[in-house]
């Protein structure tokens, strides 16, 4: 007869496990996925650099998580292990069996699922290695909480449980080595983020310069005659040096200037995507390191100044 019940500490550390053990398999599953994305992306869908900006910052998010969230799963685990090992009656605690079997329960509807979509589409002819490998991902993470609860449950000898835990622990643990060589290292990951403020600045300027064109009909001759206290136009600075960035009239008859920054790095490179679509994702923006001019056109034909648009009311005699 069970005689134990269960406490305060215990229903603490059953949630807190199970919870910790959902947020762990959500956050590797969405990191195997963005290594997937990275070595066989959908060139399709792609959305070049802001595409592969989107993938590392799911990368760092779930890293984050692991390296937090995953540990305390552990923890909690081995402490209602220890637990169950003194008091052998707490493993027929009510909490305990109820999230056990929930969780088993969501484990086979998401492999049940995941062999649904397998089969659909397979017979869909859309079958693809990326597709495969996410499937089989979630497969492994979905089968090894199902296997392990299986034997966690039944309280069957634990050795292939303990051989399948510690194999967790290494996949997990390696997956997270490897993203941190993937994503770059905190300060390369900041510089980047000056570059995109340098890219962002740059085509505030672009606009600005156009909008100055579009009423005056000529250009600026510095980045000073933009400025326009009544609209509350300022020329933004370079955000690591605050130098002002730099801006050249190149032709001044057809319309061409020159816009300049200083960049740290080059920009992120969605190579795959560049062989099927070099005209659509060459990007006007694209940049190695160091001091890079962006030259641009403005096209008389496609851009109109509004003199041309607005009809000139004649002055009243």
């Amino acid at each position: 007869m069970n005689t134990a019940k269960s406490s305060p500490k215990d229903v603490f550390l059953h949630l807190l496990a199970i919870i910790a053990l959902y947020f762990s398999a959500g956050s590797f599953i969405a990191l195997i996925f963005q290594y997937i994305n990275l070595g066989y992306p959908d060139l399709v869908s792609s959305d070049g650099y802001y595409g592969l900006q989107s993938i590392y910052a799911v990368m760092r998010w779930s890293i984050a998580s692991l390296i937090i969230i995953f540990p305390v799963y552990l923890f909690t685990t081995r402490a209602l292990i220890n637990s169950y090992n003194k008091e052998p009656d707490k493993r027929e605690l009510r909490i305990r069996k109820w999230l056990v079997y929930f969780t088993l329960f969501v484990a086979a509807l998401i492999i049940m699922g995941d062999l649904v979509a397998l089969i659909f589409n397979l017979l869909n002819g859309e079958l693809t290695v990326r597709f495969l490998l996410k499937i089989l991902t979630i497969l492994f993470v979905a089968g090894a909480v199902f296997g392990y609860y299986i034997y966690d449950l039944k309280n069957i000898k634990r050795d292939i449980a303990k051989y399948l835990v510690y194999g967790v622990i290494i996949t997990v643990f390696i997956s997270v080595v490897i993203g941190f060589f993937v994503v770059g290292s905190p300060t390369e990951e900041r510089l980047r983020r000056y570059d995109d403020r340098r890219v962002q600045d740059l085509q505030f300027i672009q606009g600005e310069v156009l909008n100055y064109w579009l009423n005056k009909e000529r250009l600026p001759t510095s980045l000073a005659d933009i400025q326009d206290s009544i609209r509350g136009v300022v020329m933004p600075n370079d955000p690591a040096t605050n130098e002002e960035y730099i801006y050249k009239i190149k032709d001044n008859e057809n319309l061409i200037f020159v816009l300049c920054s200083d960049f740290d790095l080059p920009s992120l490179r969605d190579d795959e995507a560049l062989k099927i679509y070099p005209d659509r994702l060459a990007g006007n923006w694209r940049h190695d390191s160091g001091m890079i001019c962006f030259e641009r056109v403005i096209d008389k034909d496609f851009y109109r100044p509004k003199s041309e648009i607005i009809p000139q009311i004649p002055a009243k005699l």
